[in-house]
């Protein structure tokens, strides 16, 4: 049997969590009460307004049931509203809010300093390195996963 530190399932849990955590700290240094999920939607919502939450969630790649609990607390912050759509009747169109472009202007300085913690100890070229290949081996399982990304439909 291989150690838990031989196997890539329990290292990507690990960093993960110490992803999360360094993330949850520089935004609450900075004053901000928003998750990593939460600041996704958000930068998602603001590049693609009027987005339905669907392709929201697979845009962020994050499980279509429980992105409504996201969105619900984005709303809730006053960050993010729902529309009625133009298009279709039932669904509801995604819009980013004054105070949530504020927020995301305001926070980008401790989710960039965030990345770069996540990344100490390796050299720019091994942080790179790391970085092309997580795209890679996410690629490669990106149909494995419960929640896979997609790309926009025209």
């Amino acid at each position: 049997m291989k150690d838990n530190n031989d196997m890539p399932g329990h290292l990507a849990r690990r960093f993960q969590q110490i992803a999360v955590a360094v993330f949850l700290a520089e935004v609450e240094e900075s004053g901000f009460d928003l998750t990593p999920v939460q600041y996704a939607a958000l930068a998602t919502i603001k590049s693609n307004p009027g987005l339905d939450q669907v392709t929201l969630a697979g845009l962020i790649a994050y499980d279509r049931t429980t992105i409504t609990g996201v969105i619900d607390r984005l709303v809730q912050k006053g960050l993010a509203e729902r529309r009625a759509s133009s298009r279709d009747r039932r669904a509801r169109e995604l819009e980013i809010t004054d105070e949530g472009r504020r927020t995301l202007r305001r926070i980008t300085p401790a989710v960039e300093s965030a990345q770069r913690i996540m990344l100490r100890g390796l050299t720019a070229k091994e942080g790179e390195e790391l970085m092309r290949l997580l795209r890679k081996a996410i690629t490669a399982g990106n149909e494995l996963s419960r929640a896979p990304l997609r790309d926009v439909q025209a």
